[in-house]
């Protein structure tokens, strides 16, 4: 297959019409045309359809179209992967993060990333864990940072920080939280969380149905940012992360609980794919990745780098920092085809 063509073909079903594809391409639309006909006359099947309002992808052309949006990917990493044979990478890094990571992590890793890998760039593509998750199987992003994923054997997941839920209600919020609030007790709250697939939800739920607790949700909202709002008006309690409530933007006016028995863990990980090559800008990016200070960054500080730019070789350093709800950072690669979901 042609990848002009494979290109082609993609511009359109994306734009949903051979004028404007052919505007960003710079070439004249019946040549366009000819060049998609014929990678249909090579596939044996029509792709595209034409109506009204432009074209649309057949149900061929929407399968075709994963494939050859990762056909081009595969390709554009190839040509990076030998540009950066040099002593420094370059190329260009698509990162895939959750808002949450993103907000607080992307100026300071920028800066880092450029001081680094000056012949580089970077791109951060901000969405769901779920859906982030989905970028990466599909050759979207390089790598990604992820909560609480499921196993995959396509992909391989390093842990580089956990971080304790806990539970946060406004100080007006009668009665007063306790310090502590087992697993059990959480049945007796009127609760606010994600809706379904998030991370957080999942997690909650999965912790609190091996023992037993059904939650009362009154009400499901999907950004951190408006479920510590919703938690400071005080119609409900909410399930946090600490650093939600304690980071870079405390919340002075919420009263939080720690939950235990058991405690309940998330787990930021690394992810990248297992069968697909890795360019030497990726490998050298993932340890720039691994040198953050995480636990400081979500506290709010200033965030020192760890000179470890150089190897791209996975490590296995474990500190735990248990009194203060946070494991940062445990570097250890999990292999996802054999290792359950906490």
């Amino acid at each position: 297959m042609d990848l002009r063509q494979i290109e082609y073909f993609v511009r359109v079903a994306e734009n949903r019409s051979f004028s404007r594809a052919a505007g960003q391409l710079a070439i004249s639309q019946p040549s366009l045309s000819r060049q998609v006909g014929l990678l249909e006359q090579e596939l044996g099947q029509h792709l595209l359809y034409r109506n009204g309002r432009g074209v649309e992808p057949t149900e061929a052309g929407l399968r075709f179209l994963e494939h050859a949006r990762a056909l081009l990917a595969l390709a554009a990493r190839a040509k990076e992967d030998l540009r950066s044979m040099g002593d420094i990478p370059s190329g260009k890094l698509i990162l895939g993060l959750p808002p949450r990571i993103a907000l607080v992590l992307t100026p300071p890793l920028v800066r880092a990333f450029h001081l680094a890998f000056p012949d580089a760039s970077i791109t951060v593509a901000e969405g769901l864990s779920v859906q982030v998750r989905e970028w990466l199987l599909a050759g979207r992003v390089d790598l990604a940072m992820l909560y609480d994923p499921p196993p995959s054997p396509q992909l391989t997941y390093e842990s580089l920080f956990r971080e304790e839920l806990v539970l946060a209600a406004a100080r007006v919020h009668r009665p007063d939280l306790p310090a502590r609030v087992t697993v059990a007790q959480l049945r007796d709250y009127p609760l606010i969380l994600p809706s379904a697939p998030n991370a957080i939800r999942a997690l909650v739920e999965s912790v609190c149905r091996a023992h037993g607790v059904h939650l009362r949700v009154i009400a499901e909202v999907d950004a951190v940012h408006t479920l510590v709002e919703l938690a400071n008006q005080g119609p409900a309690c909410a399930i946090l992360p600490r650093s939600a409530v304690r980071g870079p933007e405390p919340q002075p006016d919420l009263a939080v609980a720690s939950i235990v028995a058991p405690r309940i863990l998330n787990d930021l990980v690394l992810a990248s794919p297992r069968h697909r090559p890795a360019t030497r800008l990726a490998g050298a990016t993932a340890a720039l990745l691994r040198g953050l200070d995480l636990e400081a960054l979500f506290r709010g500080q200033s965030l020192p780098l760890t000179d470890d730019t150089s190897d791209t070789s996975d490590t296995s350093d474990t500190s735990d920092t248990s009194n203060s709800g946070n494991t940062s950072r445990s570097a250890k690669s999990r292999n996802t085809s054999n290792t359950g979901q906490k």
